[in-house]
């Protein structure tokens, strides 16, 4: 069998968020995890976001806020959700499984909260709750996947991979990981939003995009990563990415495109990032869905897509710049 590419391991947190631009918007949303009853039981997310803006003669704007609690069954179906801002058909999701599945009723349900910060952590409950598992690897001797097959989902997971046991069940155990440190820098304390400190088993996604303009573009910095809290104290990440892109600000075309893999967990999953620039030329605004066309399955990672399908709100949040 031919096996895919291999890369360096990448393994190395960006650490702190960069200090926030004068005259930019930064959005940063967190999907919490953890389960009260133990592993093998229903298990809550707790979602949070918000938008910043920094004028140019310093200090910070409120503009936006989501937030939601959500209790998902073992196979990622939406059993409870309460969300805040309180939205309008919420119920509807109720019994919607986590994936294309929950995309698609999000959208038609609460299209209209589409540019939010509570529709992006609506939107990252199918990501969030796909890798949320993965944090009971590093809390239970006896550990052994519980997932179905993951052959030909990502980049990671391709036929051949080393990430791949006999099964088809990914070799969690065998997963590279990274020790890292705190996403909220000190000296800025309004750079995140209000962040719970994690003991115990929890896992935590979260999300950090800058956006501004400059000479006709809209420039881009967006930081990315899953990670948990393990025995003994501190954190460690299995997904991190840190992407720079510039859009037209006319025409909300992407231009250009830089995804920089930081923390991953096996060596065929950088070469999703090469192929993200398949997506320059595209419209930005409609990256939810042309991320998955352009990159499904082996040709993209389903963390790295995720980092570009929430792009689509940056022409909405470019809107409110001066």
């Amino acid at each position: 069998m031919n096996r895919p590419q291999q890369f360096p391991i990448a393994r190395q947190s960006a650490g702190f968020a960069p200090s926030r631009r004068p005259g930019s918007i930064r959005r940063t949303t967190s999907i919490d995890s953890d389960w009260p009853e133990g592993p093998g039981q229903p298990w809550r997310l707790t979602g949070s976001g918000r938008d910043l803006f920094t004028p140019f003669d310093g200090g910070a704007v409120e503009l936006a806020t989501g937030s939601f609690r959500l209790l998902s069954s073992l196979r990622r179906e939406i059993a409870e959700l309460e969300t805040w801002p309180r939205a309008k058909r919420i119920r509807d999701l109720v019994g919607v499984r986590a994936g294309s599945a929950s995309r698609s009723a999000l959208a038609e349900t609460l299209g209209d909260l589409r540019g939010t910060p509570l529709f992006q952590l609506l939107d990252d409950f199918a990501g969030a709750s796909l890798v949320a598992y993965w944090i009971w690897s590093r809390w239970t001797k006896d550990w052994s996947d519980r997932g179905s097959s993951m052959l030909g989902v990502c980049a990671g997971f391709a036929p051949g991979a080393s990430s791949m046991l006999p099964s088809g069940a990914p070799d969690t155990l065998n997963a590279s990981s990274a020790c890292v440190g705190a996403l909220e820098d000190p000296a800025d304390p309004l750079g995140w939003h209000a962040m719970p400190v994690q003991e115990g088993p929890k896992m935590r996604r979260a999300r950090r995009i800058d956006l501004w303009k400059e000479a006709g573009m809209i420039k881009v910095d967006a930081g990315f990563q899953d990670s948990g809290s393990v025995p003994g104290g501190g954190r460690i990440a299995v997904h991190e990415y840190r992407v720079h892109a510039e859009i037209d600000a006319r025409t909300g075309i992407l231009s250009a495109l830089q995804a920089q893999p930081l923390i991953l967990p096996f060596p065929e999953c950088p070469a999703a990032s090469i192929r993200a620039t398949r997506m320059i030329g595209k419209r930005v605004a409609g990256f939810r869905s042309a991320v998955l066309d352009t990159l499904p399955a082996t040709d993209g990672c389903t963390h790295l897509n995720d980092v570009l399908r929430s792009l689509a709100d940056v022409p909405l949040l470019a809107d409110q710049l001066p």
